[in-house]
């Protein structure tokens, strides 16, 4: 991510720049007044640049804010190492650009799926064929007791994350946990199964 980006060309920026570095000196010195005021006028310019680049590296938008408060908290812990005779505004989007790559790499290249639309994917393209039944079956075969519920409560009976919950005397939270690596486990199972044919 480019400075020139938050800055794109507007002179009036060059004024909030300079005030974040007099807010950050002072902040360094020992101001909390100053400090908060520096968080709360950097906040929303994190908020607007993280989307934006959250979208441009393929992150998902939900993404950003935790993004904005991992460099918020970098610039709280590492605020001793700006170097106060140096632009602050660089300084601040290396930080940003360095969370964002984090999140990222954390990412990786694996697709995500709201976990709530999983079971209109599921049955939206399957079939009532005998063959693909039994796949399913010897699949779910392969899993424990309580992911072969939640992955049958979700997926073929197409009941919601809190009626699975409550009949399973779960969290939400819990069946969403236990779906993800149950879908994970299915996902392993069948690359497995695909390797023996």
């Amino acid at each position: 991510m480019a400075y020139d980006e938050i800055r794109g060309g507007d002179v009036g920026l060059r004024g909030v720049e300079e005030e974040w570095a007099l807010l950050m000196r002072a902040a360094i010195g020992g101001d909390s007044t100053a400090y908060r005021r520096l968080l709360a006028s950097l906040t929303p310019v994190l908020r607007t640049v993280t989307r934006r680049n959250c979208a441009r590296i393929g992150l998902d938008g939900g993404e950003a804010e935790d993004i904005v408060q991992e460099v918020l908290l970098a610039i709280h812990l590492k605020r001793h190492t700006w170097d106060v005779d140096r632009p602050f505004g660089p300084w601040i989007m290396t930080i940003a650009r360095n969370k964002l790559i984090d999140a990222r790499r954390r990412r990786g290249n694996r697709l995500t799926l709201p976990i709530d639309d999983l079971a209109d994917i599921l049955t939206a393209e399957g079939s009532d064929d005998a063959t693909d039944r039994g796949d399913l079956d010897r699949l779910l075969g392969g899993l424990g007791e309580r992911q072969r519920d939640l992955v049958r409560s979700l997926s073929v009976e197409g009941r919601s994350v809190q009626e699975t919950a409550a009949r399973l005397k779960m969290s939400e939270g819990a069946v969403r946990v236990a779906l993800h690596r149950a879908i994970k486990a299915l996902a392993a199972l069948y690359r497995g199964n695909g390797d023996e044919n």
